[in-house]
């Protein structure tokens, strides 16, 4: 994973827009130990995402996948990959080397869309979001279902293209170009991160002169 997103996409990714840190919301996207190395190819534009927002105050949610039991509540997912990380397990837990906070919020569900079968779009229109931003795992599957879900209920979406990956590089790119035709604003970590944290130091400068 090594490639210039931002490059790979620009053919489709022609709508610029910046998130408005005071109705955004960063969604993490099943960061946990059943993925940790691929987790671990993009931990640290997580971390800097997630500081960023925190400094920005923008709302932090992290979503973790899950079965009780699969027979039951696995469905077609559980058949087609033929294994199911269990809820309350130890792979089903938040990576290790990341540390949510007490504000954050966790969405726990059990399909591919972190808005299929739980709370997260009443979460997020009780707080007034209208902007989410997506990192985590993986490109293709959670995170670009939950951001085509997002688009399909009005939220802008901010999808990062190096805070998120695939089991392949070919299969990242493909998302990114699909998510950037038609349903996503395309940004890497280091323009948001600078972007957020510009805007927070304006609004204390603004705030205590």
């Amino acid at each position: 994973m090594g490639s210039n997103y931002l490059k790979d996409v620009e053919l489709y990714n022609t709508r610029f827009a910046l998130p408005d840190p005071d109705k955004s919301a960063l969604l993490v996207i099943d960061m946990q130990e059943h993925f940790a190395p691929l987790a671990d190819m993009i931990l640290q534009h997580v971390r800097s995402i997630i500081d960023a927002c925190r400094f920005s105050g923008v709302p932090v949610f992290f979503t973790r996948h899950g079965h009780v039991n699969p027979a039951q509540d696995g469905g077609l997912l559980a058949e087609w990959w033929g294994q199911a990380i269990r809820y309350g397990s130890p792979d089903w837990q938040i990576v290790s080397t990341l540390t949510p906070e007490d504000q954050d919020v966790f969405i726990d569900k059990n399909r591919y869309s972190a808005f299929y079968g739980t709370d997260l779009d009443t979460l997020l229109k009780g707080k007034g979001i209208e902007d989410v931003i997506i990192c985590g795992l993986l490109t293709n599957c959670c995170c670009e279902t939950t951001a085509r879900d997002a688009f399909m209920r009005d939220y802008r979406v901010f999808f990062i293209s190096d805070a998120t990956t695939a089991v392949a590089e070919e299969l990242h790119i493909a998302s990114l170009k699909n998510l950037a035709y038609g349903f996503a604003h395309i940004l890497d970590t280091d323009s948001l991160y600078r972007y957020l944290k510009y805007s927070a130091t304006r609004r204390i400068q603004r705030d205590y002169p």
